[in-house]
């Protein structure tokens, strides 16, 4: 897991330090943030990381728009959309725009880690086929 980098987007700096913790216990080190969808952007053409935790609701550029963004400039980051809300209209905007996932917060450990696992056995497996 070493080589694996994400993104934490969130307007809010104690949810995006919690995340980053609980990354961080769980052995990811290589993690940026961002406070809204247009930092998320620029973070995504700096460093391209493999996943992107994208908050919806944020000021400036919200997460629906910076996913759609980042999925046409950037296919294969994995987008993960993030609510507190739990909206049926967000969810299926998230799928059409190419979120990879969709996950309700507060976003627990084991959240986390099956997400970051399902990526990592999905880029195993399509590394396996080449």
């Amino acid at each position: 897991m070493e080589d694996l980098s994400i993104l934490v987007c969130d307007d809010s700096e104690t949810i995006r330090k919690q995340m980053i913790d609980t990354l961080g216990t769980i052995g990811i080190t290589n993690v940026y943030e961002a406070s809204n969808g247009e930092e998320a952007i620029f973070v995504c053409r700096e460093k391209e990381p493999h996943l992107v935790f994208m908050d919806i609701i944020m000021p400036k550029k919200d997460g629906i728009a910076a996913l759609k963004e980042i999925h046409h400039q950037f296919p294969h980051v994995k987008v993960v959309m993030a609510s507190s809300t739990s909206g049926l209209a967000h969810l299926k905007k998230s799928k059409l725009l190419g979120a990879y996932s969709f996950i309700q917060k507060p976003i627990s450990e084991i959240t986390l880690m099956n997400i970051i696992n399902k990526y990592l056995d999905e880029r195993s497996k399509s590394r396996s086929k080449v």
